[in-house]
């Protein structure tokens, strides 16, 4: 896993820019921390730093291939885990490889197929290429938009890299965001191709853009299709485990420590167990890490959301499949420590405000990070097998607007609460949400004849597959990535999320419960509690002291009289969050106060340019 960078300039010399680029490149530093490079020509920079993963000794970066034509240099950041397979037809077509790295071999499956690489690769990956025989630049982004990547034109080329930091170190890129800005970071629709910043985009997932003296041509390789499901029930769980199995093995080949991440729901014990047994054949045994809150299993309290705390589970879990297991226990001490907060803020590179979710992530990679290097994680599965509370909902479920919005409990927050009223009208959010909620329905396929609960169930998935479960894969990217930790998402196999997504609903839940499938293809492997346990959330803290603390630095954030946050806070609202005592903070309370505080370090170290007129 790694960080990928480069400029492309058609009317400059960019031999004589080596300083921007090795700039851009520093900024990935903590993507890759084991090495780094840089690959100049006349009109293109390309910059890489490297996680070694694959090959430590082998895959070093930008790599390069001579052809009688030119050069073609190749910056790559992923893992493709069919590359044994490439690398064995390569070799019948009469390639030389040189190292056991993917990269190569990725690198010369550009060089056999071209562009068309793209649709023979299985894996994570965000990779540029520069071919020199057609002076064009050639960026790919994998199916499932695992791995990021962002796009920035300019007057005569292209800036790219997998942060926007990465980006906006080049002199030529401004720091401006407008209201269409704001938008999707108010609205949180997960709009195809967003970024915060005004001019930037996503490179959206299974996309090929081609970059030439004639402009920017964009190539969609793969979409979620639409198939009609011929196997039964037995069938079809007996092939899931089928694909599981080989995916879990394909994903637990690492040159480095490899671990899990266990919660003790289904998703995660799933790859716990599968992983576990993989790793067995060959003698090793699995590190497997959770996150918990000091104090929180003595005195958990149950709500909508959450039934049961998840150690006991974890422990379960880990004695039946035998892991190493450590659980990494924080305070609210650590959770609120602004430093904390502001490397959150640098990885993730907008004010999302997710307060102790994001932090207390972000703190379990930095723990995993000092045992392993590669760790694999259960994220996809709640969104392919119908997993969250809402799709069994049926006021969410069947809302005419994405259905996380929709639904509604104590959690629930009213993103819009803390704006300044001006600037509330201003973005008229609800409007915003319509459009999107339109723009995506308009893009799902049915069958013919599909109709009732089969035909909204179908929407409901598609809209979690292609936006939500966006938004959650580049939150686990950057903060494992800002520690310099690879996660592997195996649930994101694209032939596993093609199979279930067409698979009908009433399949999905055939016994009555959410994730059925999934619960009778892994049910042998786990212990009958787990399997049986109802589907609980990421933890959060439920100490009124961080609730308490947030409120202490809202306060020095009001004495600011000339703080930019109140462009589009309103000063009022937060004056009266912070008067309420700490165990009111529920809704748009405390998640409203760690937005302005987000806000507030995210000024102080990105200095914007708002445009709200």
């Amino acid at each position: 896993m790694c960080g990928i960078t480069g400029w492309v300039a058609f009317d400059d010399d960019l031999t004589v820019r080596g300083h921007d680029i090795e700039a851009m490149t520093a900024t990935l530093a903590d993507r890759g921390p084991d090495d780094g490079g840089t690959w100049v020509r006349r009109h293109v920079a390309l910059g890489h730093r490297r996680l070694a993963v694959i090959d430590p000794p082998g895959g070093a970066q930008p790599m390069t291939a001579g052809t009688p034509g030119g050069s073609v240099a190749l910056v790559y950041s992923g893992e493709t885990y069919n590359f044994t397979e490439l690398r064995g037809e390569l070799r019948g077509r009469g390639h030389v490889f040189r190292t056991s790295s993917d990269t190569e071999v990725v690198l010369h499956a550009y060089l056999e197929w071209g562009e068309h690489m793209a649709e023979r690769l299985n894996g994570m990956y965000a990779l540029a290429l520069w071919d020199e025989r057609a002076h064009k630049l050639v960026l790919v982004r994998d199916r499932m938009g695992v791995k990021p990547l962002y796009l920035y034109p300019t007057p005569d080329g292209v800036l790219f890299g997998s942060e926007p930091k990465a980006v906006l170190a080049n002199p030529r890129a401004r720091r401006v965001v407008d209201l269409d800005c704001l938008h999707e970071l108010i609205g949180f629709t997960k709009a195809p191709g967003w970024s915060l910043w005004k001019g930037m985009t996503e490179v959206e997932p299974g996309t090929v853009v081609t970059v030439t003296r004639d402009g920017i041509r964009r190539r969609t390789y793969w979409s979620l299709p639409t198939r009609e499901h011929t196997d039964d029930t037995g069938t079809t769980v007996e092939r899931v485990r089928e694909l599981l199995t080989d995916t879990m093995g394909r994903q637990s080949v690492s040159d480095v420590p490899l671990s899990a991440l266990l919660s003790g729901g289904l998703d995660s014990s799933a790859v716990t167990a599968l992983s576990a047994r993989h790793l067995a054949a060959s003698g090793e045994r699995l590190r497997t890490f959770s996150v918990d809150f000091a104090g929180l299993e003595e005195n958990f309290r149950p709500d909508e959301l959450r039934e049961t705390p998840d150690s006991p589970f974890i422990r379960e879990v880990a004695r039946a499949v035998g892991t190493d297991h450590r659980a990494v226990v924080l305070d609210s001490g650590e959770l609120t420590d602004p430093g904390l907060r502001r490397s959150v803020l640098r990885a993730r590179d907008m004010p999302i405000g997710l307060g102790d979710i994001d932090s207390s992530m972000y703190l379990l990679f930095q723990a995993i990070r000092e045992h392993s290097t590669v760790t694999l994680s259960g994220e996809f599965a709640d969104e392919l097998f119908g997993g969250y509370i809402w799709f069994h909902h049926p006021a969410a479920r069947d809302a005419d607007t994405f259905p996380w919005l929709a639904f509604q409990n104590a959690h629930t927050t009213d993103r819009t609460a803390l704006l300044h009223p001006d600037v509330r009208r201003r973005l008229d959010i609800p409007a915003y949400i319509a459009d999107q909620y339109a723009s995506a329905v308009a893009s799902v396929e049915h069958l013919d004849g599909e109709t009732g609960l089969e035909r909204r169930m179908r929407t409901v998935c598609h809209l979690h597959l292609t936006r939500l479960v966006r938004a959650l894969l580049d939150r686990k990217d950057r903060l494992s990535m800002a520690v310099g930790l690879e996660v592997r998402v195996p649930f994101a196999d694209h032939r596993l999320v093609e199979y279930v997504y067409n698979a009908p609903w009433s399949m999905k839940t055939a016994d009555g419960r959410e994730k059925s499938l999934l619960r009778a293809a892994v049910r042998d492997a786990l212990p009958e509690s787990v399997v049986d346990r109802v589907k609980s959330p990421y933890p959060s803290t439920q100490d009124p002291g961080y609730a308490k603390a947030l409120q202490e630095q809202a306060r020095e954030v009001l004495a600011e009289r000339d703080s930019p946050v109140f462009e589009l806070v309103d000063r009022a609202w937060l004056q009266e969050t912070v008067a309420r005592e700490p165990e009111q903070l529920a809704g748009d309370g405390r998640l409203g106060i760690e937005r302005v505080l987000d806000l507030h370090h995210w000024f102080d170290m990105y200095d914007p340019e708002l445009r709200l007129s």
